[in-house]
């Protein structure tokens, strides 16, 4: 039986989120969406689609007057203009319009990309997310940014940008192989030490069924951690205060992620950063010794990183002077004050930036001692 969470935005419902351990109920949600008259183009990459648009395809026969299938080539290195311009030309030839519908079938790639799409497309038509990915259901997928890279930086173009529905089958978790999985733990284990103490023990006591995905503790994780997510949206829906704790792990972690040309995760990059921000929390006095210590070590069993080689620490720095979160030439920086508490902080240094990347960096002059 479906689960449902309501999203609202400025109080007023917007849409809701669906999870189930199938594909069971789409075509009801999807019927619900007026459909009838209405085009849909499911746009998936190329390891998705292959699995899952067909049956997405069935959910849609006889509910719509035309269902196709847009397809980009898998990879972060797709999350670009031109492959939004690609997908403009495909809906153009397909004649779509104002009133027709885009699926976002696939990983946070996807869901972004088609988001943006959505959102600029015509100057908006409607979308729906069905996330395919631990790190989409988790994260991405809900609260309705979009939005692609720009000449390697991350989701530098964007937009705000609601869905209509989000549906988590979180059975298709199954199909992900185990870095790609893990990776997406990171931003549940970001949700509990941000705002729920209770989950964050929850995930720790739920260890060994998380890591073999059993699928009702899934579906729980899901639900928990969408749960976080939503009581932060509602409450700032356009990041221009509390929003801005979903960022923590994140200005180190997208720093790393392109200085390393996007060959980690997304996640793994997360993992690092949150290991980064709790030790300038320790150093900032917020944290003891002894919760970062704890918190650093709690990713490994979830096969997380916390530390990272082949780096420069200052360029590191230097690429957290491009992110997103700088206000006046000042990094809105998330701390923690403990597990379930984060805090934005104006006082973060470039050199207190600079120690924490060289905390997680282990050299191979390390390894040699």
């Amino acid at each position: 039986m479906s689960q449902r969470l309501t999203i609202h935005y400025n109080q007023e419902p917007c849409y809701d989120i669906v999870f189930s351990q199938d594909f069971g109920t789409l075509a009801m949600e999807l019927g619900k969406l007026n459909l009838a008259k209405r085009r849909v183009c499911v746009i998936t990459d190329s390891t998705v689609g292959p699995l899952y648009a067909q049956e997405i395809l069935e959910c849609l026969d006889g509910k719509c007057q035309k269902a196709v299938v847009y397809c980009f080539p898998a990879g972060e290195q797709s999350k670009t203009l031109d492959t939004v311009r690609d997908a403009y030309t495909f809906l153009i030839k397909e004649e779509f319009d104002r009133k027709d519908l885009l699926i976002a079938l696939g990983g946070g790639v996807v869901g972004d990309l088609t988001g943006f799409t959505a959102a600029t497309y015509l100057r908006g038509v409607d979308f729906v997310q069905i996330p395919t990915t631990l790190l989409a259901q988790a994260d991405s997928s809900i609260g309705g940014k979009t939005g692609v890279d720009f000449d390697g930086y991350k989701n530098m173009v964007g937009a705000f940008y609601m869905p209509k529905l989000v549906y988590m089958n979180v059975s298709v978790l199954k199909t992900l192989e185990e870095r790609q999985f893990f990776s997406g733990f990171a931003e549940i284990m970001k949700h509990g030490l941000i705002k729920d103490s209770a989950f964050y023990e929850w995930l720790l006591d739920n260890l060994y069924e998380i890591c073999d995905r059993s699928p009702d503790v899934l579906e729980e994780m899901v639900v928990r951690s969408s749960s976080v997510k939503k009581m932060v949206v509602e409450k700032d829906p356009t990041e221009k205060g509390d929003r801005a704790l979903l960022n923590f792990g994140h200005t180190i972690g997208h720093a790393i992620e392109k200085a390393k040309n996007f060959e980690l995760y997304h996640g793994e990059c997360v993992a690092l950063g949150c290991v980064a921000a709790a030790y300038i929390s320790w150093k900032h006095e917020l944290l003891s010794m002894e919760e970062y210590y704890e918190i650093r070590d709690m990713f490994v069993p979830f096969h997380l990183p916390i530390s990272i080689d082949s780096i420069n620490p200052e360029e590191i720095v230097r690429l957290t002077r491009s992110d997103k979160k700088m206000e006046a030439g000042t990094i809105k920086f998330v701390l923690l004050k403990k597990v379930g508490k984060a805090v934005i902080d104006r006082t973060v240094t470039e050199e207190d930036i600079l120690n924490a990347v060289r905390e997680i960096y282990f050299s191979e002059e390390d390894s040699a001692e």
